[in-house]
């Protein structure tokens, strides 16, 4: 590559002005190699507020992104993530798609379809990937064999579209199947709605071919924020926080009835996740490289979800009998 495409910026812009589409818009302004090109949203209201907040270009329409922009930011509500991700594909465009990437498997593959017919690049937003505490484990990974994962969070009005397993547990399921690397051969699921009519508290067991089991918890009703990892290989222990951003290696130096424990702070660079994220997807659309959250692995994550939420399903068709009889005989 010629040192002006190196230089030249990679024009970027934010379809969806929410939460997230906001500090999409954000880092993107900051990112030296990336320029951002337009903020586009149904609510004229929102995109307007974003993009004057972040000097950028109002979009009337998609279309406008034709000859505007080289990359784009999906940040929109997920039953919209394929049709807005096929068209702007179609469209030539490279695309970075929020979590989770579609409702189900089919619009998934539409997806992946529209990526690989237009040769262009499909990343997912599974930010958590890119937390330093996660890329401070990854080069010391030794056959783990058991996980223990808590992500809580106390209620918002955010994502409540999808359930908890799609808003939440799906980070720790991608970051599962990207640290074990095998198959997943058996689920065990349970998971209750508390505030509102999806699923806000679950909790997962998987087992992988290898025998590595992981317990995963996932909350949006907790009172307190909970984001941590634990994981044990071969004579050692490592716990990630992922709200710290860091994580500790404690290994058995000496093993017997007077144990002897090591103790080693991982080195995590201090970098914001999303910024990571965002840096990654402009480096592949600059070098057509694929990014670690393609579309393939963002699929393989929703397939997890959705094995998760069946198992969840079956389990509550098999206590509601138990608990309504309950109820029918207290009544009489």
């Amino acid at each position: 590559m010629s040192a002006a495409a190196e230089s030249k910026k990679i024009r970027v812009a934010v379809v969806g002005a929410g939460e997230f589409g906001r500090h999409h818009a954000r880092v993107y302004r900051e990112l030296e190699n990336a320029e951002l090109a337009g903020i586009y949203d149904q609510n004229w209201q929102r995109a307007s507020a974003v993009a004057a907040e972040f000097q950028a270009p109002v979009l009337h329409g998609l279309e406008e992104l034709q000859g505007r922009a080289d990359a784009v930011s999906v940040a929109v509500p997920t039953v919209a993530h394929a049709e807005v991700g096929c068209r702007l594909l179609n469209m030539g465009l490279d695309v970075l798609i929020e979590k989770p990437m579609a409702v189900d498997l089919e619009e998934a593959d539409a997806l992946l379809d529209a990526a690989r017919k237009n040769r262009r690049i499909l990343q997912v937003g599974h930010v958590e990937r890119f937390n330093p505490a996660v890329r401070a484990v990854e080069p010391i990974l030794n056959r783990p064999l058991f996980f223990e994962v808590h992500r809580l969070g106390v209620f918002t009005p955010r994502s409540l579209d999808v359930d908890v397993i799609y808003d939440l547990m799906i980070h720790d399921l991608d970051i599962l199947l990207a640290l074990v690397n095998e198959p997943v051969t058996e689920v065990k699921a349970v998971g209750i709605p508390v505030l509102t009519d999806k699923v806000d508290i679950a909790h997962a067991r998987l087992e992988f071919t290898s025998g590595a089991v992981a317990n995963v918890t996932a909350s949006r009703v907790s009172t307190e924020r909970v984001r941590k990892m634990r994981f044990f290989q071969q004579h050692e222990y490592i716990s990630l926080d992922y709200a710290r951003r860091d994580a500790l290696r404690i290994g058995v130096k000496k093993p017997g009835p007077q144990p002897e424990f090591g103790f080693e702070k991982l080195n995590a660079p201090a970098v914001e996740p999303l910024r990571a994220e965002l840096e990654t997807f402009i480096q592949c659309v600059r070098t057509r490289k694929e990014p670690p959250t393609n579309g393939a692995a963002g699929r393989a994550a929703l397939a997890l979800a959705g094995r998760v939420m069946a198992s969840i399903q079956e389990h509550t068709a098999r206590v509601q009998p138990v608990a309504v009889s309950a109820r029918d005989n207290t009544s009489e």
